[in-house]
């Protein structure tokens, strides 16, 4: 069983996996380390560690930079956030999913939201046209990629939250589409209803009010992504111990 197939079978396993979700090598490595299953970028993380706001503003260049090293230096199955595949063209986004599967990558995202000041919904037919077309093209030419799509119904903190959520993986499931990501749910009962709701596996993130793995696999979750939560952390404390080496004017704080 090669990477990718390892990678599918975790969205169909009795109890759900968590992805590690990483930011440069070094995070990637430390994932592998520490008996991950699978680890995937974080489109939040990786690029404000370059100094970019998220949003597609890192460089593609630099994110298929990254991609091409963790995949020399892992192990385990490894997918990208593509957020909206980094090109306002088709042709485009086609050409940067090339670029990836020739670089090892086993699995891609992309979202059904334009980023910006206010980020907003893409129309749903014409983002399931775009799915149709992106998972067409994958299949036509044998690429051994997963596309989880990502809805954004709950991360923008709609009222309705849940029907745009239904609505909108109806129409996503029937494009060719291997996974559902649903980023910022965490009511059980609403979790609940989106799994019964789609026939793809759902994919859910690391919030505060988020249920535990046990739950998550009796609700029928498949996939548990990290975000950018860990990264957070990670800087979070590095800015509190390299302020406590100046306030302590020694390296108590680091050593």
């Amino acid at each position: 069983m090669n990477l990718f197939e390892k990678f599918k079978q975790l969205h169909h396993n009795p109890e759900p996996f968590v992805l590690g979700n990483i930011w440069d090598v070094n995070s990637a490595k430390v994932f592998d380390a520490s008996g991950y299953k699978a680890i995937g970028v974080s489109s939040h993380a990786i690029s404000n560690a370059w100094g970019y706001n998220d949003g597609e503003n890192l460089p593609f260049e630099v994110l298929l930079q990254v991609a091409k090293r963790v995949v020399e230096v892992v192990n385990i199955p490894f997918t990208v956030d593509m957020e909206g595949g980094y090109s306002n063209s088709l042709t485009g986004i086609l050409d940067n999913i090339n670029k990836l599967h020739d670089a090892g990558v086993v699995g891609i995202n992309l979202e059904d939201t334009v980023p910006g000041d206010n980020r907003r919904f893409l129309p749903v037919d014409e983002f399931q046209k775009k799915l149709s077309a992106i998972a067409e093209h994958i299949s036509r030419n044998n690429l051994q990629l997963f596309l989880n799509v990502r809805t954004d119904g709950f991360l923008l903190g709609l009222p309705n939250a849940l029907d745009e959520t239904l609505t909108r993986i109806k129409s996503y499931e029937n494009t060719g589409a291997d996974g559902i990501f649903v980023p910022c749910i965490t009511a059980g009962d609403d979790i609940r209803t989106v799994v019964n709701g789609s026939k793809l596996p759902i994919n859910v993130m690391c919030m505060p009010q988020l249920p535990g793995f046990d739950e998550l696999q009796t609700l029928g979750v498949k996939r548990i992504s990290m975000g950018p939560f860990l990264f957070s952390k990670v800087y979070g404390d590095a800015t509190a111990m390299a302020k406590a080496v100046l306030a302590d004017k020694n390296f108590a704080a680091i050593l």
